[in-house]
């Protein structure tokens, strides 16, 4: 045949998925310096192959249990006790049906999700989705700064004000992970992730829970829907679950492992994907359960309800556990949470702008503008105010959060659900169901925070 000849070979690798349901062609992968970096074992046992696919879901846990979900976790402990461990699991159960899409998204389409909304819609709709997603990465930035300072604050004594600044030498950290490999970032995360459950599992066992109340927690009552005030704590656990950046962490992460490229392949790393976010979020339930329980058992149990600040839960655990130690390790695993938390901060924020605009930016320019953000209103506020501003804050970043969720759960759920523009993987007409009753849930309980945040 002529070379000529009027027929069109396919295009590489995204064609197949392609058939006129994405505006413009995929573009460079996500995270191009780390895209399918690492190897996956084309034979072997299923255990091999999903030891490799371990990893990823483990950043993306990071951001459920943030800051901001242990205010709501505290102040659910201590007030109700054990009652609201029953909307922890629900959340986490919302949370692992979006990150299951997510990974389908990232591996199916060959697109994470700022880049498949940057190709399925013009940039009228597509450049404000960007700006909004900036927003959420930055009010999701000032959280962590704020967690890290209170952190660094019980630990060490440093004053907000010096904690708040310290944290930006963390972009050296970051930097000096990702010169090395991202399985060394994997590795930091998850080391962290171990400490802040021992911490917690030291903790309970000084507590000493009443099992059996926490086995019933986790049982759904009408109580949580008919008292006011559990019902204002529940939406706030569930609203600071569900975080928007981690949609577009993990659509960049799954890319990172090299698949193939064949459907067999793609819809096997798909499987295992979904296997490793899977457990990696029952972590992240584990922890955040812990903190409730740990609210509960404590607070609760001696009549304290009104806890709701990290460095209140601070000060009141060594006299009712009786053990100096109790503190020191509450205030090691907020330091660890904010300092993982940095870390997926950074991968978002690099995929969110590589993927709307399309503009590459050095790693260390993009880490100081969005620290600079964030830091700017963290240390006016601790400089002004102090502890009790920091707390006002730290809530405020949660609205922004709940205002910009909608803008990036209804493209997922969308984007997967469509057979034009997910071909053979698009996902299951069963899950695709799920996901919108969970993103109709997840977007109504934020706008309700909002509405109480406005009106007081």
């Amino acid at each position: 045949m002529d070379a000529r000849s009027p027929s069109t070979p396919p295009e590489p690798a995204a064609a197949p998925l392609v058939p006129g349901g994405w505006r413009t062609p995929r573009g460079e992968p996500s995270l191009a310096d780390m895209f399918g970096s690492i190897r996956v074992a084309k034979s072997g046992s299923f255990w091999r192959k999903l030891a490799a696919f371990l990893g990823p879901g483990y950043l993306v846990a990071v951001g459920y249990m943030d800051p901001g979900n242990w205010a709501t976790s505290l102040a659910g402990g201590s007030k109700f006790g054990y009652a609201l461990l029953a909307v922890a699991l629900i959340s986490n159960i919302m949370a692992i049906v979006l990150q299951a899409l997510c990974a389908r998204l990232g591996v199916g389409s060959g697109r994470d999700l700022a880049q498949a909304c940057r190709d399925a819609y013009p940039k009228w709709v597509s450049w404000p989705l960007w700006l909004f997603a900036e927003i959420a990465i930055s009010a999701t930035d000032l959280a962590e700064i704020i967690g890290t300072a209170i952190g660094l604050n019980l630990l060490f004594g440093i004053p907000l004000e010096i904690g708040v600044l310290i944290t930006a030498l963390d972009v050296f950290l970051i930097l000096g992970l990702q010169a090395i490999g991202f399985r060394w970032i994997e590795a930091f995360v998850v080391t962290l992730l171990g400490v802040i459950a021992m911490c917690f599992a030291i903790q309970i066992a000084m507590a000493d829970p009443d099992w059996g109340a926490v086995i019933r927690g986790f049982a759904p009552t009408v109580d949580i829907v008919r008292n006011p005030d559990m019902l204002y704590l529940a939406l706030g656990i569930l609203g600071a679950t569900v975080m928007p950046h981690n949609l577009y962490l993990h659509s960049g992460l799954v890319q990172t492992r090299g698949y193939g490229d064949s459907v067999p392949e793609k819809k096997e790393a798909i499987k295992l994907a979904t296997i490793d976010s899977t457990i990696a979020l029952c972590l992240a339930l584990l922890i955040n359960a812990s903190i409730l329980i740990l609210a509960a058992a404590t607070f609760h149990k001696a009549g304290k309800t009104d806890v709701s600040e990290l460095d209140q839960a601070h000060t009141l655990l060594s006299p009712m556990l009786g053990s100096s130690i109790a503190p020191t390790l509450f205030g090691i695993a907020l330091l660890c949470c904010g300092l993982n938390s940095t870390v997926t901060a950074t991968l978002s924020g690099q995929i969110v702008m590589e993927g709307f605009i399309n503009i590459r930016i050095a790693p260390w320019l993009r880490r100081l503008v969005t620290r600079a953000i964030a830091i700017i209103p963290a240390a006016i506020v601790t400089i002004w105010y102090g502890e009790k501003g920091t707390g006002q804050l730290l809530i405020l970043s949660q609205v922004v959060l709940s205002l910009q969720l909608p803008f990036a759960i209804v493209p997922l759920v969308m984007f997967t659900a469509s057979k034009a523009k997910m071909g053979t993987f698009v996902a299951p007409r069963w899950l695709s169901l799920a996901a919108t009753v969970i993103a109709a849930v997840v977007i109504a309980l934020n706008v309700k925070l909002l509405v109480d945040f406005v009106t007081g």
